[in-house]
């Protein structure tokens, strides 16, 4: 079960004026299940879009990255599960362009204006007959309200859908922002298998959608791991379709520029974590903060040691408070000349360690009574400088193994 996590209600998610959302089945892996999902834009959106760093990466990936660096004007996003359509070769990256040449068929449009998503089992042919005999389906289902079902349509082995809106104030404009988000294992963004589209309403230079997209990501999935896997298929798209009052956004540095990230960072923030929160198998979630670094990248570097680590993670899922595994992983995290004698470390509320070594009020019941908790906050204080970063992780319990095992059957 996820930890702390429920489905969204869909009378809680915001439609976002200038976007419809259509799912249908199409028996891409499995029968009667959504796995068909198309986004329609209006004339005029933006699109910036942040993507796998595996060098092995997806057919779909390869060409919205191609189709986004040439600046095309996106109108629709086609989105299926059940096959990931990596690991293809030139007849991968053929039956994704076919898919996308079918919807822009259907909805008039140049190919080149349809982005393309799998998520799935890799190194399968993508079915893309089914697809196409689908997408009539989805276009007739295409409605504003339709967020809920296109973040149940997006789901692989997630156990439950996950989605957020927000209001905010731009430019003194209300704006919508809403999103939707996928994952559960293969989990290690360097952008997680994730796929996530985000929304919203407000006026937002096409020229800094880009590097807003990458801002978000950053501070966001690229700060969640499950299992320290890199999917092929990442993918983290930002949609503003300009159809808000506010004067548009063409700087983030700019007041403006500011407001507008802070409020899509705490919906991609929820998303993100919802992608923890559901992780296979997962039965805590864990806040890893580690503070008094020379650098963010350093403290980053120390946070993700200790989230990757499967000695830790069963230490977790035990709530056995063997808590010099922690020690251990920020010893080998790579920061050479790291000073030990400087280190401490805290279980929530509980002093484990003092000055590397451990904290002579430190009781086991204190450390047990933490573990034994469904939400978790290790910090770790590095004694070096005034830096911190935090990364969002999850215990690894059997059943993380009983999933991927059985995953293709």
């Amino acid at each position: 079960m996820p930890v702390n996590l429920s489905a969204p209600d869909p009378a809680q998610l915001h439609a976002v004026p200038g976007l419809r959302i259509g799912v249908a089945e199409a028996g891409v892996r499995k029968a009667n299940r959504k796995d068909l999902t198309v986004f329609l834009l209006g004339e005029g959106a933006s699109v910036g879009g942040v993507f796998t760093r595996n060098r092995f990466c997806a057919a779909p990936v390869q060409i919205c990255r191609e189709r986004l660096d040439a600046g095309a004007d996106v109108r629709a996003i086609v989105v299926n599960t059940g096959n990931a359509n990596a690991g293809t070769g030139d007849d991968g990256l053929a039956r994704a362009r076919r898919t996308c040449e079918a919807l822009a068929a259907l909805l008039k449009l140049q190919p080149s204006q349809v982005l393309p998503f799998s998520t799935g089992v890799i190194m399968e042919p993508l079915p893309v007959d089914r697809i196409e005999a689908g997408l009539p389906a989805a276009i007739a289902d295409a409605q504003p309200g339709h967020w809920a079902r296109a973040a149940e349509g997006i789901m692989t082995t997630d156990t439950v859908p996950k989605a957020f809106s927000a209001k905010a104030t731009v430019g003194g404009t209300e704006i919508t922002i809403t999103g939707i988000s996928k994952g559960a294992g293969m989990i290690r963004p360097n952008m997680a298998t994730m796929l996530g589209f985000l929304a919203t309403d407000a006026r937002v230079d096409q020229a800094v959608m880009k590097q807003l997209a990458f801002e978000l990501a950053e501070g966001s999935f690229n700060r969640v791991t499950i299992d320290g896997d890199t999917s092929t298929n990442d993918s983290f798209i930002v949609i503003a379709t300009n159809q808000a009052g506010n004067a548009p956004v063409t700087s983030l540095d700019s007041a403006d520029g500011q407001a507008l990230k802070a409020a899509l960072m705490g919906v991609a923030r929820q998303l993100a974590q919802a992608i923890v929160r559901d992780g296979e198998g997962a039965t805590k979630f864990i806040t890893v903060q580690v503070e008094g670094g020379k650098t963010t990248a350093e403290c980053r570097q120390v946070a993700y040691a200790i989230a990757h680590s499967p000695l830790v993670k069963t230490a977790f899922f035990a709530s056995d408070p063997n808590l010099g595994r922690i020690l251990a992983a920020v010893g080998y995290a790579g920061i050479d000349d790291l000073d030990q004698t400087k280190i401490d470390l805290y279980l929530d509320d509980v002093h484990v360690a003092v000055n590397g070594g451990r904290n002579p009020s430190y009781r086991e019941e204190d450390g047990q009574r933490v573990m034994k908790q469904a939400e978790i906050t290790v910090r770790v204080n590095l004694g070096r400088g005034s830096a911190s970063d935090t990364v969002w992780t999850c215990d690894l319990s059997h059943d993380y193994v009983s999933i991927n095992a059985d995953y293709r059957s």
